[in-house]
């Protein structure tokens, strides 16, 4: 990575404006899911231990560039003092008096963490005089944030221009190297599996991947719009009729390279929110009923990419196999969990790239078997376009 690193910046006795992603789930005015704190942890206690204080400032949510009790970050502060052993300041917002007097208080090898950066509209408008109001608080930034990287930001862009040095935390390092290893060093075979819900949102990455890989395996809701442009009848299922003629295409570009999946779990009702389905039964892709919904891979698809998979270098997953929240729609994607994690046993490169397919892994309480999990949904799927991420491009070179 040419781009400065935590372990390279002397932090020692140093204010440090730390970016971090706790942009976690609250349910009851509390974490329902601290994966993203701890991610932030080796980060840190490096400065901590150098006797740097940590200024750490965050989003959570999408609160609108105005205040928003229901989504505040004051939750995150006992997790983070239980996980740290320490006590940790909280300050009622991110610029202006509360913020740079709870600076002024903080002794070397404290913590402070401030309040919403999205509850000020200058944040996501990467509002100059706002990124130099954040930039005043420290001496030198450190951005371990992957998630946020591809959003030009005043925290995660617009600081850099008056926070000098500005380095990446362990945590971006370490996304940006697992990442990268795909792109430009991939071990052969080279699979990449893909799902999710829309084939709009993983275009660039089937464009940017195909040459470089054996297989692309396609799940989720996107693989009926595949269907459907190979002429089949899919019922019900989710489809992106304006997407039918790319598919078409991306499939004569692939040239054998994208496998769909060979039969599917419909229901004749499908309730997202209660979490429930009516009738089930599973079906070949061909003989999807009419009225009835594509919700998951069925056994023969999960065999299918399993024989696809079979010894396997490098694996790359984006997006899940089914409607995974419901049970009775899990099957697929916690199988394809399951495969990942057999192959890092043997020895393969596996990345997991955020977002659903890092939740679905986590609930398989598989996560700890992949070589890597992203914490970063968007970021790491720009990252795999092959896009350049304005939160990395403006860290200081090394």
């Amino acid at each position: 990575m040419s781009k400065l690193r935590l372990e390279d910046t002397d932090v020692a006795h140093k204010r440090v404006l730390l970016r971090v992603d706790f942009n976690v789930p609250l349910a009851s005015g509390a974490v329902a899911d601290d994966t993203r704190i701890r991610a932030a942890l080796p980060t840190i206690r490096h400065i901590l231990a150098a006797g740097g204080r940590a200024i750490l400032i965050s989003h959570l949510g999408r609160p609108k560039g105005r205040p928003d009790p229901g989504m505040s970050l004051r939750p995150c502060v006992p997790v983070l003092q239980e996980l740290l052993g320490q006590a940790v300041a909280f300050a009622e917002d991110c610029v202006g008096p509360p913020a740079t007097e709870a600076v002024a208080a903080l002794k070397p090898g404290g913590v402070l963490l401030l309040e919403n950066l999205r509850f000020h509209p200058e944040e996501t408008a990467n509002d100059t005089d706002f990124a130099r109001r954040l930039a005043e608080l420290g001496e030198i930034f450190v951005n371990d944030a992957f998630g946020t990287a591809h959003r030009a930001h005043a925290s995660t862009e617009g600081v850099t221009h008056h926070l000098k040095p500005s380095a990446a935390g362990f945590l971006m390092t370490a996304e940006i190297e697992h990442l990268d290893r795909l792109l430009q060093s991939p071990e052969a075979p080279f699979v990449a599996i893909l799902g999710g819900a829309k084939i709009s949102g993983k275009i660039d990455v089937i464009a940017n991947l195909l040459p470089r890989v054996d297989r692309i395996l396609i799940g989720g809701g996107m693989a009926y719009t595949f269907l459907k442009a190979q002429g089949y009848g899919i019922g019900a299922s989710l489809v992106e009729a304006d997407r039918l003629d790319l598919a078409g295409e991306l499939l004569k570009r692939a040239g054998g390279k994208i496998v769909l999946p060979a039969d599917t779990v419909v229901t004749d009702r499908l309730d997202v929110p209660a979490r429930t389905l009516g009738a089930v039964r599973t079906v070949p892709v061909e003989a999807i009923p009419g009225g009835w919904t594509g919700v998951d891979i069925g056994s023969a698809s999960v065999q299918r990419f399993a024989d696809l998979l079979e010894g396997a270098r490098t694996v790359v997953w984006n997006g899940p196999m089914g409607v995974f929240e419901i049970a009775a729609a899990a099957d697929g994607t916690f199988a394809m969990a399951r495969l990942l994690a057999q192959l890092t046993a043997k020895g393969a490169f596996t990345v997991v790239g955020g977002g659903d397919s890092a939740a679905a892994v986590t609930s398989a309480g598989l996560a700890d078997r992949m070589s890597h999990v992203s914490t970063g949904g968007g970021a790491a799927l720009e990252f795999l376009e092959g896009k350049v991420l304005p939160g990395v491009a403006a860290l200081s070179d090394a």
